[in-house]
């Protein structure tokens, strides 16, 4: 089946501006719609989903104040709270930024824009919002199969209670936490739900990908820029520290910053302070740190190449998800719940699964965690032809190993098998994948998200 197109609703009252947003958009295969006043983008939002949408926050009753662009952004978020919001202007003080990200704005644009930095932030805000509807279909689910109970976590092994009863200490309690665990356990779930459980819950959570951002942008993203502190820096910029203000700051792939980042992050961790580039003002915030990493923190810090100082500012709790292997009283719970939420997303399906496919879950040793088991149950609702889900329509038994040679692979899918292979021979460590190929950090991360490789929200 495939995939949907990705849609995306413009609003802006200058028609250059829609024209050129369009080209841009559509040169990226987005399915794109255009409105020119917030009444027919609402009317838009309410006939139709999108994946994402990108508003003005100027229009013709108030050219300079953002009023209108913020109404709308509630309006919209009223429709459809899941759906990523990134405003853009080009009159927007530092004031009204913050307030658009703090009523619900996934993120901001300046007027000029840069192409690719406007069509980085609208991949990022693409793949957070899709992450969001998937966690959210899957408590409505959880709250179904679970008879009402806590619909968030599903936790029900025995290896599970030290992990449930240390969220419920630590979550309403300042502390910085730091998750640990393989690849596709749900470190990025459990943070959300860490902040859920704080008394910050009412303020952002403000997520970070450490990996995927270049040593260039470093400074300007966490930390915010003011105009003209370098060449394309045409006004100021709020960084992440100051959007999380108050609530919570999710930094996923922490192992992943360069060292030489290393320094600036663990001064704003000790004392809550730091500059904007290019202004000697010093700003103070009050921001909970949640980090989260695959690699072990520890090693790294006695091979040097991660701040001892730092890993004890990060892990002032630890929080270690086990692997799926461990869980095995969740695993037809969770793959229970996969199944109803495949049901919903496609309409119809198969009503369970029979006695032989679930031995073969349980017996299966998902080296990719929760993630892999979800992917697995997805497949096998689109591929079963019968009323329950048998052994065969897992197919857990195949091979991952390309049945042509890689020489007669077309270039994408190549490119593709490459990387899986790096990966799984650096046990998913990303940073060591893209040294082994070659590549950058950003690179990889890169060629993760175009082949639907990386998905944060699920991390």
């Amino acid at each position: 089946m495939a995939d949907a197109p990705t849609r995306v609703l413009v609003v802006d009252d200058q028609r250059d501006v829609i024209a050129a947003l369009l080209l841009l958009l559509k040169s990226e295969n987005y399915d794109v719609v255009a409105c020119h006043a917030p009444a027919e983008a609402l009317e838009s939002a309410k006939s139709a989903d999108f994946d994402a949408a990108l508003i003005d926050l100027n229009y013709s009753e108030d050219t300079t104040s953002g009023r209108e662009g913020l109404r709308l952004l509630a309006d919209l978020l009223d429709v459809n709270r899941n759906l990523p919001v990134i405003v853009m202007t080009a009159w927007s003080s530092v004031t009204v930024a913050v307030e658009a990200m703090q009523k619900g704005a996934g993120d901001f644009v300046e007027k000029p824009w840069e192409n690719q930095r406007l069509l980085s932030i609208l991949r990022n805000q693409v793949a957070l919002g899709r992450s969001r509807r998937r966690e959210e279909r899957l408590a409505a689910e959880n709250a179904v199969l679970r008879g009402g109970r806590d619909p968030q976590f599903i936790a029900e092994s025995r290896v599970m209670r030290p992990v449930l009863h240390l969220v419920d200490r630590v979550a309403p309690s300042a502390a910085n936490v730091l998750i640990t665990g393989e690849h596709g356990t749900g470190k990025s779930l459990l943070a959300r739900l860490i902040h859920r459980l704080s008394g910050r819950s009412e303020q952002p959570l403000v997520t970070v990908n450490m990996g995927g951002l270049a040593d260039s942008v470093f400074e300007s993203e966490m930390f915010g820029h003011v105009k003209g502190a370098f060449t394309d820096a045409r006004s100021d910029r709020v960084g992440r520290f100051e959007m999380a203000d108050d609530g919570t700051l999710f930094l996923d792939e922490i192992a992943d910053i360069p060292q030489v980042q290393q320094a600036k992050l663990l001064r704003v961790l000790e004392d809550g302070e730091f500059e904007r580039v290019g202004s000697s003002l010093t700003q103070r915030v009050n921001v909970r740190i949640v980090s989260a990493t695959n690699a072990e923190l520890e090693k790294l810090t006695g091979e040097g190449r991660f701040r001892q100082d730092l890993l004890f500012r990060l892990n002032t709790v630890q929080i270690n998800l086990p692997p799926l292997r461990d869980r095995g009283e969740d695993i037809e719970p969770l793959a229970q719940m996969f199944l109803e939420q495949s049901r919903i997303r496609y309409g119809s399906g198969p009503a369970g699964f029979t006695g032989a496919a679930l031995a073969a879950l349980e017996a299966h040793t998902w080296p990719g965690n929760v993630r892999e088991l979800g992917h697995v149950v997805e497949r096998a609702v689109l591929m079963c032809s019968d009323e329950k889900i048998d052994r065969q329509d897992l197919h857990l038994e195949k091979s991952a190993a390309p049945q042509k040679t890689i020489e007669s692979m077309p270039l994408e899918e190549a490119e593709q098998w490459l990387i899986r292979s790096a990966l799984e021979r650096t046990d998913n460590n990303i940073q060591e994948a893209a040294r082994e190929l070659g590549l950058s950090r950003s690179a990889m991360y890169r060629r993760m998200e175009k082949y639907g490789m990386k998905d944060a929200g699920n991390e």
